[in-house]
């Protein structure tokens, strides 16, 4: 695991997006892993800026993201799906029939993630994966458990998670319980891997990570095995690292 330090935020936000960049720039028609959540927001902002200067182009470009909550439609306001519009795909040369996201809005947990993972084994799977981690060392919605779950599987989301995710909601009690989440399989299958994450409260995750066993209680610690992953963080989710 390569890791690349960062001073703050802003930091990471410019090394992840050219990292990105690179990667569109040496193959146009890449396929993308996208995350959703405040850490990778700074880099989609920096992505829509290169793409309005003319350095960045998206025409040939497909997307596939981690993860969607369960019984939320595209266009709700809350779901991953409207995130992904708003911040990222209404705003760059992407065609929207290339950007896929699991289906919230289909009810049939079995159903709705084995249709994703027949996209992502047709696709090949993707060139480049960007994950966050959560405060519990989740990535997607891979939540601690005893074992690594393999395919898109549908998830009840932990207190802490739906804590953490509470601030995007007027209140706890309207985050959704379950979501639909990429299996740990699929994101070990990209070819790359970048990791970010920022802030002390990541700090714990980030040292199980990088530091500690490979383990199902630390679902991000299967990235020890992958043989490309890139880490940028800044000093303070680095601040428990040797």
């Amino acid at each position: 695991m390569r890791i690349i330090r960062t001073a703050n935020y802003e930091e990471m936000s410019v090394r992840v997006a050219a990292i990105i960049a690179a990667q569109i720039t040496l193959k146009p028609a890449s396929k993308l892993g996208l995350a959703t959540g405040s850490t990778p927001l700074g880099a989609y902002r920096e992505l829509v800026a290169a793409h309005r200067e003319g350095a960045l182009d998206f025409s040939q470009v497909s997307t596939y993201n981690l993860d969607e909550y369960r019984g939320l439609s595209g266009d709700d306001p809350q779901s991953y799906r409207y995130f992904m519009d708003e911040h990222l795909f209404s705003q760059v040369n992407i065609d929207r029939a290339q950007t896929h996201v699991p289906d919230g809005s289909n009810l049939d947990a079995a159903e709705a993630c084995a249709s994703y993972d027949r996209l992502l084994e047709a696709a090949g799977y993707v060139d480049l994966q960007l994950l966050g981690i959560g405060n519990n060392g989740h990535i997607g919605f891979n939540e601690p458990d005893d074992c690594f779950a393999t395919g898109t599987h549908c998830v009840d989301l932990t207190e802490s998670t739906i804590e953490a995710n509470s601030r995007l909601f007027e209140s706890p009690d309207d985050v959704p319980r379950q979501a639909y989440t990429m299996g740990i399989q699929a994101i070990m299958f990209a070819r790359r891997v970048v990791v970010a994450a920022s802030g002390t409260k990541k700090a714990e995750a980030v040292r199980a990570m990088c530091e500690g066993l490979v383990t199902p209680s630390c679902p991000a610690s299967i990235l020890q095995l992958h043989p490309d992953v890139i880490l940028i963080a800044d000093e303070e989710a680095l601040s428990l690292c040797h």
